[in-house]
């Protein structure tokens, strides 16, 4: 498929046709113009800064393997996105990621722990990070899947291999786990 083909015109179209071709120095333009994003979606799966480099990388070299099915049906940025996710996912399958089904243990939301008062909670960005990366793996992989990454809960549930009442389930209980988290520490600095 040549470039008029495509659906989706990217930026970077000429880098990633002579990625196609093999060239080296083109891979590495490419990698230098999304490594950064790509190592953040590692890190907040993965939630260990080595771990999460070893898989961006391994998650590349895995794309310049497939670039040639690359077709541009999507941004470029998507593509390996979605290859960078599944690659972390499948890493984390290998340390026996357990996701609690909804089925296991039934739990229900209350009007009384609704999530709208967070505004109470007046955090920075890193406080909120670091208790991210304190949630159990499957509440934090959920929770950045649809949070920070954009997935909608019939997205994960594709992706982890779980139900969308599943995706959904780990996604409240990860919400209101952080913000537990959140409101404890809060509550510890103002001791």
């Amino acid at each position: 498929m040549n470039k008029q083909e495509s659906i989706y015109t990217n930026i970077h179209q000429d880098i990633i046709d002579r990625c196609k071709s093999g060239e080296q120095k083109a891979q590495f333009q490419l990698y230098k113009l999304y490594y950064k994003a790509m190592y953040n979606i590692c890190l907040r799966i993965a939630n260990d800064s080595l771990e999460a480099e070893d898989i961006m990388q391994e998650a590349f070299l895995k794309a310049f393997d497939k670039i040639n099915f690359y077709k541009g049906e999507v941004s470029f940025g998507a593509w390996l996105k979605k290859i960078v996710v599944n690659h972390s996912l499948d890493e984390l399958r290998k340390r026996k990621l357990d996701t609690k089904s909804i089925e296991d243990s039934v739990y229900e939301i209350k009007d009384e722990e609704s999530f709208d008062n967070t505004n109470e909670v007046i955090l920075k960005v890193e406080e909120i990070k670091k208790g991210i990366s304190k949630l159990p793996d499957g509440y934090r992989i959920v929770l950045s899947l649809y949070l920070l990454e954009g997935y909608d809960h019939d997205e994960i549930s594709e992706i982890l291999n779980i139900s969308s009442s599943t995706s959904r389930s780990q996604f409240a209980r990860a919400k209101k786990k952080l913000i537990e988290c959140l409101k404890e520490k809060q509550t510890e600095e103002t001791k």
